[in-house]
């Protein structure tokens, strides 16, 4: 019952992931196609309100509800997340699916994205047994 409030919270995030036409196979094609700004806007806002969020956390030194200060660690460039980028976008582009999303489209019916889910489980898996061999 204490975790109610994270299944509301995550029950709403899928609603609107679903209305917003996000989790549309259609419309992730049309991005990766360049026909369509659709997916192109969320990401888009999406990225605007976090650099907000974070502008906004470390302007006033925000804290977590339990009181404890947040610190957002500063990154070096690395070219393994380019690497991991582009293998995210090609899997993202075959698959019509990001992690975020698979759950709603799941919900949503689609199940053959359980596919998908399956895969993403057993690639997270993989880089756990080999994280020590790559380069970091």
């Amino acid at each position: 019952m204490r975790n109610i409030k994270y299944l509301i919270t995550g029950l709403l995030f899928g609603i609107v992931l679903v209305k917003s036409e996000v989790i549309s196979w259609f419309r992730i094609q049309e991005m990766f196609r360049l026909q369509s700004f659709h997916m192109y806007g969320i990401i888009g806002s999406a990225i605007v309100v976090g650099m907000i969020s974070v502008w906004l956390i470390k302007r006033f030194q925000a804290k977590t509800i339990s009181g404890e200060t947040i610190i957002i660690p500063t990154k070096k460039f690395h070219w393994g997340n380019v690497y991991g980028g582009l293998i995210f976008g090609l899997g993202w582009a075959i698959t019509g699916a990001c992690p975020g999303p698979l759950f709603a489209q799941i919900g949503s019916g689609f199940g053959v994205i359980i596919i998908t889910l399956i895969s993403a489980i057993a690639g997270t898996w993989i880089y756990g047994l080999l994280r020590d061999k790559l380069p970091h």
